[in-house]
């Protein structure tokens, strides 16, 4: 059985006005002024608690907690909305699925979100699964999270991959001895993800397929 593993953020989806209007929002009702949006697009692929955990200069967990629950009141409502499909994805899921590999969302974001996601551009039909955090931090760590799909779903990690477009997919693959494939078209640099594990690089979204080195 062979698996295709799929980041969301940066790699399906482009979230930028999303992920980092409703970080400034919660900044805001901080009382701090937050960063300008260019400041925050790292916080793209980590979890929430090391993004505030940065920008507030703390770990001062209870701190955390209240702006991820900031962050949420607006992502829930409108910024999970605030997002737009990056080109040629549809097109390269059903080229995937017509091959027969299984394919399946593996993201940080929490999994009643990334589930409203996909359902709210129409790809549910194109995966098999859907996994993401919990609201409480559980699994938002890409390994932990691999992990739990390979168990949860069988799979062997020989014969699965990983895509994504940060440093974090690809270091997490490479926990899990799962074959990584970067993107560059979405917030990591080749260089980024080369140097973390990355076993091949895809610039556009129709270079994926031809890279997946398990045939059927």
């Amino acid at each position: 059985m062979v698996a295709i593993l799929f980041d969301l953020d940066g790699t399906l989806t482009d979230p930028k006005v999303g992920i980092t209007t409703c970080i400034q929002y919660a900044i805001r009702q901080l009382g701090n002024q937050p960063p300008t949006t260019d400041e925050l697009l790292w916080c793209i692929g980590p979890p929430l608690t090391t993004s505030f955990a940065k920008i507030l200069q703390t770990e001062d967990r209870g701190l955390i907690d209240r702006a991820i629950s900031l962050y949420r009141d607006r992502f829930s409502t409108m910024g999970l909305f605030e997002n737009v499909l990056y080109p040629e994805i549809p097109e390269t899921l059903a080229a995937i699925r017509a091959e027969g590999y299984q394919t399946y969302i593996a993201t940080s974001k929490p999994h009643v979100y990334a589930q409203r996601i996909v359902e709210h551009f129409g790809l549910s039909e194109l995966f098999d699964g859907i996994y993401g955090s919990e609201l409480d931090g559980t699994r938002s760590i890409k390994g932990e999270l691999i992990r739990h799909i390979l168990l949860a779903e069988n799979l062997d990690a020989k014969t699965t991959v990983m895509i994504g477009d940060r440093s974090h997919d690809t270091i997490a693959a490479k926990q899990n001895q799962v074959f990584a494939i970067g993107v560059t078209y979405g917030y990591g640099s080749a260089e980024e993800l080369s140097n973390n594990g990355a076993d091949m690089i895809a610039n556009s979204p129709k270079d994926i397929l031809p890279l997946i080195p398990f045939k059927l």
